[in-house]
């Protein structure tokens, strides 16, 4: 039974491939907004838009299993922040990151049959050290446009390592999706070997 990717993140995509995991990748194409202004929570936004990515793939593929996943970084002070809009925002973004403790939450659901079968969210503390103009700036021409594509404006594997004083969470889930437990699930249907 094939195992599709409801996402296009290269980061997401390497994760199973890293893990052995065979899989093909579609585009879920949803508008995320609606779920944005209905679930204040970030587990609770975060199951939803990976369920809604998850079903939105399954109702073309009904003979696979759907992994929809998605991240959101909250901050003490400024709730929930986006994808940075452009460069400009992004810096902005990164200002008010400074010194703070941003939580990153990950969510994945496992959809087949246009059904929900299973979903987990997990989250991450990271603690952002003070960060200097100038450091924002030389960071951004080094990472820009690639961190624009992510939530917290960062990315782990790369530079965005050089953001956090310290880390609290799971690895994965702050690269983007929670994979222990899925690959526990997977397992438990017997799409992986156990």
């Amino acid at each position: 039974m094939p195992i599709v990717l409801a996402s296009t993140s290269p980061i997401r995509r390497h994760m199973l491939e890293a893990a052995g995991v065979e899989h093909e990748c579609a585009a879920p194409g949803i508008d995320e907004n609606p779920y944005k202004e209905r679930h204040a929570e970030a587990a609770a936004l975060v199951l939803a838009l990976g369920s809604a990515k998850a079903l939105a793939v399954s109702g073309s593929r009904p003979d696979a299993w759907v992994i929809g996943s998605d991240s959101v970084v909250t901050v003490p002070g400024a709730g929930r922040c986006d994808k940075p809009r452009d460069r400009d925002h992004a810096a902005e973004q990164l200002r008010l990151f400074s010194g703070q403790a941003m939580t990153l939450t990950s969510g994945v659901a496992l959809a087949r049959g246009a059904n929900i079968e299973w979903q987990c969210a997990e989250s991450a503390r990271l603690q952002v050290r003070d960060l200097s103009d100038a450091f924002i700036a030389d960071y951004l021409d080094a990472e820009w446009p690639e961190v624009g594509y992510t939530v917290g404006v960062f990315r782990l594997e790369g530079r965005g390592v050089q953001l956090f004083e310290s880390i609290e969470g799971d690895h994965f889930t702050i690269l983007g999706m929670p994979l222990l437990p899925l690959l526990g699930a997977l397992r438990e249907r017997g799409l992986i070997a156990a």
